[in-house]
């Protein structure tokens, strides 16, 4: 699934040092991966790599058997749409677009997740906001919020369009940037079960980052950033 090979990463190329250095990293398909290590050991920058969004200065990125080094930016970027679910640290939703509208959205963007959701659906027509409402729905935002500007939401619902944004036409790859930093404990804990029961569904391996380890026991595996690049 994800497969990383003496991976470093630097901003600038006359930086002395990578801001990241991976000699080896594996996820299998189907994990449900914790990862974490203080502010400023590169986990945003590593889940960036994961996604395509920075490309690594050496090294192999291997997702789903795709080398992505090897890729164009624009071919990079329809890979990320296709295969890979992002839920950001600020959620990166559009204001003043609602819930539903916000989740489809990113199916213009993806023929592949697209097409996914209209085999399953008799009604082509509305199969994208079937499944949009069922995703919410599923993730806890009820109906009386589907249709209202996500600006309008508190914190805690717009997490929620986020990661229905991110699981609908089940991505093989979901990634999460501290997603759970603006709540407290107890819906910490339900936050993350859902997206278990939703990556379970999908099918989907799911890559998560938080600074908070008293999270980790929920996790099948957990990763920490500061021992994976003391490895190099």
């Amino acid at each position: 699934m994800i497969n990383l090979k003496n991976v470093t990463f630097k901003w600038h190329k006359s930086d002395s040092s990578p801001a990241l250095n991976i000699k080896e990293l594996v996820i299998e398909k189907g994990e449900h991966i914790f990862l974490h290590g203080p502010s400023g050991s590169g986990k945003s920058t590593l889940l960036a790599i994961l996604a395509g969004i920075n490309t690594a200065t050496s090294g192999e990125v291997s997702i789903l058997d795709q080398n992505l080094t090897t890729l164009s930016n624009t071919t990079r970027d329809v890979f990320r749409a296709d295969h890979i679910g992002y839920i950001f640290q600020n959620f990166n939703l559009l204001p003043y677009l609602t819930p539903i509208e916000n989740i489809t959205l990113g199916c213009e963007f993806s023929k592949n997740r697209k097409q996914k959701i209209l085999k399953q659906s008799s009604n082509k027509n509305s199969a994208l906001q079937k499944e949009a409402i069922r995703l919410l729905n599923a993730l806890g935002l009820t109906a009386q919020y589907h249709h209202k500007d996500v600006a309008t939401l508190s914190i805690g619902q717009q997490q929620r369009v986020a990661a229905a944004r991110a699981f609908i036409g089940s991505p093989e790859l979901i990634i999460a940037d501290e997603p759970t930093s603006a709540l407290d404990t107890n819906n910490r804990e339900s936050f993350i079960n859902l997206l278990f029961e939703q990556a379970k569904l999908s099918n989907s391996t799911l890559v998560f980052v938080s600074h908070d380890e008293t999270l980790k026991p929920l996790f099948n595996r957990s990763i920490d950033l500061i021992n994976l690049q003391g490895q190099v």
